[in-house]
């Protein structure tokens, strides 16, 4: 199932984030480029929600599909926190975290199951709510600036990626917590 509607929406995703980058190259003023970034990244970002609707109702899923799944939104979410930092509009700490988090556990998830013992780290609703979080804040943080002229997505987009951050450390711990045991009873 490589080449399934569902897993084309993935790679598409992953080949939108040098898309995604190199619009800040663009020579067109600075709001036209955070508009054009923040249409994208929503555009991109809905593909993840479409690509796992259709391989359900298409009965189009498969294990490379929801291998590369989680792949493609991390690329994305990390592409864009690079961009934002490059542009002083997240701090570091703040990647650091959210981009570390990611790491540590794909990798946890990773030898969980090599463990055998992969449901203890299954995804759950805690991860959602930090991933919906991100994928929130993001765009508010790409427009930067004054939306219908009422709303300040720069504020915004600082309280919900702070929101993000807490939600990102507090599923870390729910899931280095479930996978204590379980490292504990199989290494000894």
């Amino acid at each position: 199932m490589f080449l399934t509607l569902p897993t084309l929406l993935t790679w598409a995703r992953i080949v939108a984030i040098p898309l995604l980058v190199s619009v800040f190259s663009l020579p067109v003023e600075p709001g036209m480029r955070n508009l054009i970034a923040t249409v994208l990244f929503i555009a991109v970002a809905l593909t993840d929600w479409l690509d796992g609707y259709l391989a359900r109702r298409l009965n189009q899923t498969s294990s490379f599909g929801a291998f590369l799944d989680p792949v493609a939104d991390k690329f994305l979410v990390c592409a864009a926190l690079l961009v934002l930092l490059e542009l002083g509009r997240v701090p570091a700490l703040v990647a650091l975290v959210i981009i570390g988090r990611e790491i540590a556990i794909s990798a946890l998830r990773e030898w969980m199951a090599q463990i055998g013992a992969s449901r203890s780290v299954a995804v759950h609703m805690i991860g959602k709510l930090k991933t919906a979080s991100q994928m929130t804040a993001i765009p508010f943080l790409l427009y930067d600036g004054l939306l219908f002229g009422l709303v300040d997505t720069r504020l915004w987009g600082h309280w919900l990626i702070l929101i993000s951050v807490v939600l990102t450390i507090w599923s870390m711990v729910y899931y280095l917590r479930k996978a204590v045991p379980e490292i504990r009873a199989r290494v000894g």
